[in-house]
């Protein structure tokens, strides 16, 4: 049997691969770096909305979240689950980045 012998490419993924694979075994791999990230825990919805000069009607509309959503959490009575509290923290810091993603994939019009 001869050994298959690997271009360069295809090499750098073989590679990738088993270093993958022993850090999901729990291995510590020098080359692979992870990160942790840290999701507020509480978000100020209304200021986030209001930052960004939208009522309700629009904010829900141009993020795809429900109205009545929206104010519950801005009424205090239910909180956002982790994903939405990751994406209004995105909607905080880059509104027009995610509008113009939900835009192109058609999400919303």
């Amino acid at each position: 049997m001869t050994k298959k012998r690997f271009n360069k490419t295809e090499a750098s993924i073989l590679k990738s691969l088993n270093e993958a694979v022993r850090w999901s075994s729990g291995e510590k791999v020098p080359s692979v770096k992870a990160y942790q990230v840290t999701v507020p825990a509480e978000l100020d919805v209304k200021a986030i909305r209001t930052r960004l000069g939208m009522s309700q009607i629009e904010f829900a509309n141009s993020f795809g979240f429900s109205a009545s959503t929206l104010r519950n959490w801005e009424q205090g009575s239910r909180k956002p689950e982790t994903t939405a509290r990751i994406l209004l923290t995105i909607i905080e810091h880059a509104p027009a980045i995610v509008q113009r993603v939900l835009n192109e994939q058609g999400v919303h019009t």
